[in-house]
């Protein structure tokens, strides 16, 4: 089994490293489903909790999910659009895991109108991915998981659909609290195109670290995303965050993700302004059963987004 889920991790990841294009299709898979992961710039992939949302980031952090959880997402994305998930998370023996997980994007009712822009009835459009997790230890503080999604999305009467797969690797060193990551997401393509022209997945490579400091009760992270994209300024791959650990079960975050304060930013000169996007906070209590964790971020600049994360061990 080692063998195997190593040889595919590899396989998978050079295939993600030839990805070089923009994507445009199902781009609400790149939105945070963890609120931890959200309040520390929205990008983390590397933190070690016992919270199920964080393996939506990154399926190699299902190992530290407590056996028999179940977990529930919810974000106010923009007026009229919700963003929601849910999980249940199983550990089978010792170096297992596995999980299931739903993503869900409700775009909300829109008016429908013909060539001369008179008004015909209305619409719904939505977008669903149905997720199967797996992780591994692989070796000595080293585990490696795999996605396997399957993703619609319709608009009014039309669909389409596309399979996909993350893959991940975590490196934890307990002793000095060092977390490494490597993590491919959304490897795939369209199996049905709305009409005759197939999209393209958002397909991202993420390489992060978190060390948390014996001395002082901080935990820092730096993430380098769309690693793909070679003609992005450095500053546009890199999310930056702050833990405050109050306790063993309590945390309170920062975060700044450089990328979107810039596609946020409008207006010329002195007068552009990003309005407080790229900025995010949140914080958590996790106890041994019951996990809420809270999160605040701007992803468009004319909203902002609470995300809120209940989890309840069996």
């Amino acid at each position: 089994m080692k063998k195997i889920v190593s040889a595919l991790l590899l396989t998978l990841f050079s295939a993600a490293m030839q990805a070089q294009e923009s994507q445009t299709e199902y781009n609400f898979l790149r939105l945070p489903l963890s609120a931890h992961a959200a309040a520390l710039g929205g990008e983390n992939i590397t933190v070690i909790e016992d919270d199920p949302s964080l393996m939506f980031s990154n399926p190699a952090l299902a190992a530290s999910v407590s056996d028999r959880t179940v977990g529930i997402n919810y974000m106010n994305y923009m007026h009229g659009v919700n963003y929601m998930g849910a999980s249940y998370t199983k550990a089978l023996g010792e170096k297992a895991t596995v999980a299931g997980g739903v993503q869900y994007m409700n775009y909300g009712r829109m008016k429908e109108t013909d060539e001369n822009n008179v008004q015909t009835g209305t619409f719904n459009a939505s977008d669903i991915a149905v997720e199967g997790i797996f992780a591994y230890e692989l070796a000595r503080n080293i585990v490696g998981g795999i996605t396997a999604k399957f993703i619609t999305s319709y608009i009014g009467h039309y669909n389409s659909m596309a399979v996909g797969v993350d893959l991940g690797l975590n490196w934890y060193e307990p002793e000095e609290q060092w977390s490494v990551s490597l993590v491919a997401k959304n490897l795939g393509g369209q199996i049905k195109a709305y009409e005759e022209d197939y999209g393209k997945m958002p397909t991202d490579v993420q390489v992060g670290v978190s060390k948390t400091f014996a001395a002082l009760p901080v935990r820092l992270s730096a993430t380098l995303v769309d690693l793909t994209h070679y003609n992005y300024r450095l500053a546009d791959h890199l999310d930056l965050g702050l833990d405050l650990l109050l306790s063993e079960s309590i945390w309170i975050g920062a975060g700044y993700n450089l990328r979107r304060a810039d596609e946020m930013t409008v207006g010329k000169a002195e007068d552009a302004s990003a309005h407080g996007a790229g900025f995010s906070i949140g914080g958590g209590i996790n106890l041994e059963r019951f996990k809420l964790n809270l999160a605040y971020g701007k992803y468009h600049a004319a909203s902002s987004s609470v995300l809120v994360n209940l989890a309840y061990s069996f």
